[in-house]
């Protein structure tokens, strides 16, 4: 399997941070949650389906094809799926005009479900299943989740920005998937839930804003759990891999500490760590796409580079890392 093109569709919308009070938040001066220069937030009523359109429509005419007939299957992932049943899968096929025989709408890889959706279309593309896998990442939590009233004059609202993420995977090998390593760990799946603030379900009436939270008396744990995972996922792909030298690192990025802790950890140098928090957040799973799509289209990649993509999920219940050799 290879990876023919990235895309990216960025909001319109440009917001800068606004700190928060440090007498009302103590987040407010942690290193952990330093905010980014600049982020994207999302239209109002903007849905993830037209994210989707908005970064896969380019990448299609950049490689001189349509959706239409090209697409054998199309998976996604959400982070605050529209609906609260179904994915996107379904509707961004309709808005890119094709009908794949597989949807799959995943909601359960996070921050690591670019290299997971890897995983999942070279496993079909390999058994002959499909021969074309669109995969789409959408983080939209930023103008919604992190846009409420209370929530968003919150530290860690001003980390997050929105943007979608795009790949075209193909069955040949000009730009090969080498190999995809995942890691489970389902004891940690209940260190980060949902939370309204009134102690009801997410789902029910109420006045208590939704919010993203994690276990308080593991906080330090799960931080530990942030920093380890990512150097030992990648770690363990490039030993199962044979991989001695990586030319960039790609992932998720929540902060900047994370970051560099990540690329010390594995002796690569800040050029080496493709990232794009400074212009636009936390962009959780979409950050790999997107950081890619942008690293290519500047220039900053070329052709016959090891490229090794990574993330962690939520409180580490999940990390994968994957290995493609980019040849343009």
């Amino acid at each position: 399997m290879s990876i023919a093109a990235f895309g990216s569709y960025l909001p319109a919308e440009v917001i800068t941070p606004t700190p928060a009070d440090a007498e009302t938040d103590f987040m407010a001066t942690s290193p952990l949650f330093r905010p980014p220069a600049e982020r994207h937030r999302i239209a109002p009523g903007e849905r993830a389906a037209e994210m989707v359109e908005k970064a896969a429509r380019p990448m299609f005419e950049r490689l001189g094809c349509a959706p239409a007939g090209n697409v054998d299957m199309l998976i996604t992932n959400t982070l605050l799926p529209d609906e609260c049943i179904t994915g996107c899968g379904a509707e961004s096929a309709y808005r890119l005009g094709c009908e794949p025989d597989l949807v799959l709408d995943l909601h359960n890889a996070g921050c690591a479900a670019f290299p997971y959706m890897l995983k999942i279309a070279r496993a079909m593309i390999t058994t002959g299943e499909a021969k074309t896998v669109l995969v789409a990442n959408v983080q939209n939590t930023a103008g919604q989740l992190f846009a409420q009233p209370e929530i968003g004059t919150r530290q860690a609202a001003a980390l997050a920005g929105d943007g979608c993420g795009v790949a075209y995977l193909t069955a040949d090998d000009r730009s090969p998937v080498l190999g995809v390593h995942v890691r489970s760990t389902p004891a940690f799946a209940q260190d980060m839930s949902p939370a309204t603030g009134d102690g009801r379900k997410y789902w029910e009436p109420g006045s208590g804003e939704l919010e993203i939270a994690f276990a308080q008396e593991k906080s330090k744990e799960i931080i530990e759990r942030g920093n380890n995972l990512i150097p030992e996922v990648v770690g363990e792909l490039c030993k199962n891999l044979e991989i001695s030298n990586i030319d960039y690192l790609v992932t998720n990025q929540p902060n900047r500490l994370f970051l560099r802790n990540w690329r010390n950890a594995l002796g690569l140098t800040t050029d080496q760590h493709l990232d794009s928090f400074d212009r636009c957040g936390n962009l959780y799973g979409a950050a790999v796409p997107i950081t890619l799509d942008m690293a290519i289209r500047d220039g900053v990649v070329g052709a016959d580079k090891l490229i090794v993509m990574a993330g962690f999920a939520h409180a580490g219940d999940f990390a994968a890392a994957a290995a493609v050799r980019w040849n343009g």
